[in-house]
């Protein structure tokens, strides 16, 4: 990334449109003049990227998904699937240095449900059946994937569903690329709304507003995608509650 990111810079780009925060630094270590937006980043504040969300103060502004605000909520979908559920594991790279809020926010759900988490550290692609192999033998009756930017887990995402499904471990995501490679369910911000909101900060910018100036917004669209296929694969019922509130339903 900061090899393509430079190739930008010299190719004298009026914008850099930047997928994730991984990205974004990337691109803010190679320019601090060419405004820099954010789709879809996790806090850009934690990240180092914005002095501030509503004055950013330098060429990084967008959008950021609120990744840690949703870990909690992940777990708690995962209490309201599996009533009797006490021990989760939690899936993070460890070539993240960003995910401390996220947990953060994952051991206070914990916390306040009575459950016992399992932190799985992965570093390379070897690392997940080790990983799924030490949650099973903990007893851990399900499994959250926690959102990064390193892109080791997004990379490796199909392994991860497979072995879930190998395992019987029922597992939420916290993007819809999990889903499209068989997932049983991620709750998230919706992405297409935030790429679409992306498009207004480049328009602005291109007009002559500069990203210090413009506040970085928080997504207003969420989506919880079921996967009843994932479900079915290793005997899952869904409580009709929880379908009922799903925006999006695999059949």
């Amino acid at each position: 990334m900061t090899e393509l990111a430079a190739e930008l810079v010299r190719l004298k780009v009026d914008i850099i449109l930047a997928p994730n925060s991984g990205i974004a630094r990337a691109a803010k270590k190679a320019t601090s003049t060419i405004p820099i937006v954010m789709a879809n980043g996790g806090d850009p504040f934690v990240d180092g990227l914005v002095a501030s969300l509503a004055r950013p103060g330098g060429n990084v502004t967008g959008l950021t998904n609120l990744s840690s605000e949703l870990a909690g909520k992940r777990l708690e979908l995962l209490k309201e699937i599996l009533p009797r559920l006490d021990r989760v594991a939690v899936l993070r790279s460890g070539l993240e240095s960003t995910q401390s809020a996220q947990l953060k926010e994952i051991q206070a759900a914990a916390s306040s449900f009575q459950v016992h988490l399992q932190i799985l550290e992965v570093r390379v692609a070897d690392d997940f059946e080790r990983a799924f192999e030490a949650a099973i033998k903990a007893h851990a009756g399900a499994l959250t994937v926690v959102s990064g930017s390193s892109g080791l887990l997004l990379r490796n995402r199909k392994e991860i569903v497979e072995l879930a499904v190998k395992h019987r471990l029922p597992t939420i995501y916290p993007q819809i690329a999990y889903m499209n490679a068989g997932g049983l369910m991620s709750y998230a911000a919706n992405e297409v709304d935030m790429y679409r909101r992306a498009a207004t900060y480049v328009d602005k910018i291109l007009k002559g507003r500069k990203p210090a100036d413009l506040p970085v917004e928080q997504p207003i669209k969420f989506e919880l995608i079921i996967n009843l296929q994932a479900a079915k694969a290793i005997n899952l019922t869904i409580p009709p509650n929880v379908l009922a509130r799903a925006d999006k339903v695999i059949k």
